[in-house]
């Protein structure tokens, strides 16, 4: 990050408020105590104001905050820019929908750092939160878990940055293959919101389904590496490795921990597939004979909705890692009915699925980076049986 000012007044002007300020920089209660001597009111943003409807008083307001921030060793900027917030408000009013705007002020440096865990970005965005100074951003909402983030681009007397957060279900974003790239807003509202609806937003609503789709396939992997493993275990009388069970009792207790380690990755599927599953039209695809299978996908989720309740439910209560082990081989057990319709039509689920990327056309979605994802969809053939390991 670039060296700045420890004490630094940032100016930029609001049709609202007049002269807005913003106090930034390690030592920033030097900036706000200057701006408090020299008559800024602070406003509910958490920005400082001082309107200019008056101009003799006006005028007045800016010499006393020169002397003021001279007094108190705070730098001042001009931002060529109007006040982010106005941008924001003026931005999410040309959006389709019902969207919110929230301004975020960054007095000190490094809380910015605190928006990288949950940024979902792969472009300037990132880049910018990492290695240039942030004093604001604007906080985009839609009400039904798009959030966006919004700020002044860095290095350039214009402009704005635009990218995601990651949806609350996920919280790995650093550098996740999937992410969509943060875009360059033009000073224009009405063109901005353009960009955001016609390109941001259809990339991010894709970029999500795949992120979704990954998420399923790899707990559905997962869980059929360890599943055919115990089945082999279970014909063959005998450990991956070739030697023999010295007791038969001992596979109860295998299949406890095989449902342990089923659970947690299930529980994935649980979160993921539903709305996956919302959008496939086999109908509208050249295997319209998957219907049977998807049908059978959903009821197997519907049927362990109880299971996933008490799951969350025990959650906020249990907190022994012995009772939460034997509490996932009760959820996992219980769920195995489920987990075996999933293993089985895991084919025409992704077949599906790939079809119905968003925005897109009924046909294959484009490949995404991961490999689960890039390999060709899947003909409608049957699962060979599982082979012993």
């Amino acid at each position: 990050m670039p060296t700045t000012p420890p004490a630094q007044i940032i100016l930029s002007t609001s049709r609202a408020h007049g002269l807005v300020a913003i106090p930034y920089g390690e030592e920033h209660r030097r900036a706000v105590r200057a701006l408090g001597e020299a008559g800024f009111r602070r406003i509910p943003s958490g920005a400082f104001a001082t309107p200019l409807t008056d101009g003799p008083t006006a005028r007045q307001t800016a010499r006393a905050l020169v002397h003021c921030a001279h007094e108190h060793g705070a730098t001042i900027t001009t931002s060529p820019r109007p006040y982010l917030a106005d941008f924001g408000d003026d931005l999410v009013a040309r959006l389709p929908g019902a969207w919110s705007a929230q301004l975020e002020l960054y007095y000190n440096p490094l809380v910015q750092q605190d928006l990288i865990a949950p940024l979902w970005d792969s472009g300037d965005l990132l880049q910018a939160l990492l290695h240039d100074a942030v004093p604001g951003a604007v906080v985009l909402k839609n009400g039904v878990g798009t959030e966006l983030l919004l700020i002044e681009r860095p290095g350039h007397s214009s402009g704005y940055l635009l990218g995601a957060f990651a949806t609350e279900e996920f919280d790995d974003n650093w550098e996740a293959p999937n992410a969509p790239r943060s875009i360059v807003l033009p000073a224009e509202p009405g063109l901005a919101a353009h960009a955001v609806t016609t390109t941001f937003l259809p990339a991010y609503s894709r970029a999500l389904h795949h992120r979704r789709l990954d998420t399923v396939l790899t707990a559905l992997e997962r869980i059929r590496a360890e599943h055919e493993t115990l089945q082999a275990i279970k014909e063959s009388g005998r450990y991956s490795d070739g030697v023999p069970l010295a007791d038969a009792r001992m596979v109860p207790e295998m299949e406890a921990t095989f449902a342990d380690y089923a659970w947690l990755s299930f529980r994935d599927v649980l979160e993921h597939a539903p709305v996956l599953l919302s959008r496939c039209r086999p109908a509208m695809t050249p295997w319209a004979q998957d219907a049977a299978a998807l049908d059978r996908l959903r009821t197997a989720l519907a049927e362990s909705q109880a299971v996933r309740a008490e799951d969350k439910e025990l959650r906020g209560v249990l907190f022994s890692v012995d009772g939460w082990k034997q509490a996932r081989s009760r959820f996992g057990l219980a769920a195995l009915p489920a987990i075996e319709t999933w293993l089985a039509e895991s084919e025409a689920f992704e077949r599906q699925v790939r079809a119905a990327v968003p925005g897109g056309p009924v046909a294959l979605a484009a490949p995404t980076p991961r490999l689960l994802t890039a390999r060709p969809a899947l003909p409608a053939v049957p699962r060979s049986s599982a082979a012993h390991r």
